[in-house]
């Protein structure tokens, strides 16, 4: 749970996904763990983004699985990069919002370490090398294309 929730809060922050998917899966797990107070308290504050994110932020990020929360962000990354017709430079700068938001210790290892440069490539002109290092990040967990949820 806590993997889910911190991918969905990095990719809120970062714009790529709508909050109501988020939405979504909190109410679905919400109804599955009824007296579990974290999914409570984000019902709560679910109108509020910003006080949500938070909220996930602060009770997450050093309880996760780092294995099981970068497949879930990489599968959910890779519909957007390959479903969502996004341009390449929209997604790298976002990439990097995310990469900001991930603790220190897993920042600095691939795939994560690959969203602070990938789009290093852009500012001489060569998108060619930039989509090689997203989709070699993408594919990192081992699947040349994750199916639609």
């Amino acid at each position: 749970m806590y993997e889910t929730l911190f991918a969905y809060a990095c990719l809120m922050s970062a714009g790529l996904i709508p909050q109501s998917e988020y939405g979504e899966y909190l109410n679905t797990h919400f109804m599955k763990t009824p007296d579990n107070e974290l999914p409570l308290n984000l019902e709560w504050c679910f109108s509020d983004k910003n006080k949500t994110i938070a909220v996930i932020f602060e009770h997450c990020g050093n309880s996760m699985d780092y294995n099981a929360f970068g497949c879930f962000l990489m599968r959910k990354l890779n519909n957007v990069y390959f479903q969502n017709g996004i341009d390449i430079e929209t997604f790298c700068s976002k990439l990097y919002i995310v990469w900001q938001h991930l603790p220190y210790e897993i920042s600095q290892v691939e795939p994560f370490w690959t969203m602070s440069y990938a789009s290093d490539p852009l500012s001489w002109g060569d998108e060619k090398q930039t989509r090689e290092l997203c989709e070699k990040m993408l594919h990192f967990y081992g699947t040349e294309r994750f199916r639609t949820e």
